[in-house]
């Protein structure tokens, strides 16, 4: 696959993506048959509720786990495990933590902070590479955050330093794992404006990952909907977000304050070692238990069919007998 969208070339691949830990004698099967593209330039949110398997995604992508079975491609590229090729890879595909606080050494400086991925690769004009990572971060004068240390500062700060030491790489990607959720809702704003401005200078990608739909709202081009280790929906976000079609995404939707009824699932999402057959969101979907799928003639398929796993396209699609029998 070398296109995801019209006149957007593909820069990182998920191609039938496995990923399996061992839990108490059993197969944890976090990601279970993942296909996902991220274009030259594009945004992608991945989101889901805890334990969705969407982290584990993210740093299989980025090389921190091994897949099970399946690939991750880069550039069209099968991505290779030997420490070397790593190492390059990691210079162009970078990793926003979540938590600004606990990803900075308190003992280490904003410039030594962001001057540590410089030193690792053995990058010439050190100080230069910080200085314009701070600028381009937000952080202006650069010189006036050199010797300050993560305490003094506030949680947008910190955060800028974090996509600083990211950007000192001229990464050609960042995947980005809820940057916003430990910041104040009036920085978190400030934040994505960040991103979405680092788009539009550097012609940076990025893979969100988020549980925040109204974050993906604000700064995707595509969203896809992660259920029990498989994308259950995906497409541009305007009509995922705006014309939901699986059950799962329409409750998610179904939190926002602007929801005009909000949809209460039935348990906690079901053990990945024993992943339910047919559906797997069958025994907490609302549509089968209001019988509308019964009424579809699809409820037997949703207790017992397994659905096919979704390819890495561009247009609207999901994972649903329902939404495939009614066209909702």
């Amino acid at each position: 696959m070398t296109e995801v969208l019209t006149g957007r070339k593909t820069l990182l691949e998920a191609r039938d993506l496995h990923v399996q830990f061992a839990s108490r004698g059993r197969k944890a099967r976090a990601v279970d048959g993942v296909n996902l593209a991220i274009g030259e330039g594009e945004i992608v949110a991945l989101v889901g509720e805890s334990g969705c398997g969407k982290t584990t995604l993210a740093r299989t992508l980025l090389g921190l786990e091994r897949p099970t079975s399946g690939q991750v491609l880069y550039g069209g590229g099968g991505l290779d495990y030997g420490s070397r090729a790593l190492k390059a890879y990691r210079r162009e595909v970078q990793l926003v933590l979540q938590d600004p606080t606990g990803s900075l050494n308190p003992r280490h400086t904003v410039y030594e902070a962001v001057a540590e991925g410089p030193r690792i690769h053995g990058l010439a004009d050190e100080q230069e590479i910080v200085r314009d990572a701070l600028s381009r971060a937000g952080l202006r004068p650069p010189e006036r955050f050199f010797l300050r240390y993560p305490h003094e500062l506030s949680g947008g700060q910190r955060q800028r330093v974090v996509i600083a030491g990211a950007l000192a790489l001229a990464p050609r990607l960042l995947v980005a794992d809820e940057p916003v959720a430990s910041l104040d809702a009036s920085v978190r704003g400030e934040i994505l404006a960040l991103l979405l401005r680092l788009r539009e200078e550097l012609g940076l990608s990025a893979l969100v990952v988020t549980h925040d739909l109204g974050l993906a709202w604000n700064i995707a081009d595509r969203v896809a909907v992660m259920y029990l280790g498989r994308i259950v929906e995906s497409g541009p976000v305007e009509q995922v977000l705006t014309a939901p079609r699986h059950p799962y995404t329409q409750a998610l939707l179904s939190v926002l304050p602007e929801s005009p009824e909000p949809v209460v699932l039935t348990g906690e999402p079901p053990d990945p070692t024993r992943v339910p057959g047919g559906c797997r969101f069958h025994p907490r979907c609302q549509v089968l238990g209001a019988g509308r799928a019964a009424e579809a003639g699809v409820d037997g398929k949703c207790k017992g069919e397994p659905l096919a796993v979704l390819p890495a396209v561009p247009e609207p699609q999901v994972a649903c007998h329902y939404a495939a029998a009614t066209g909702e």
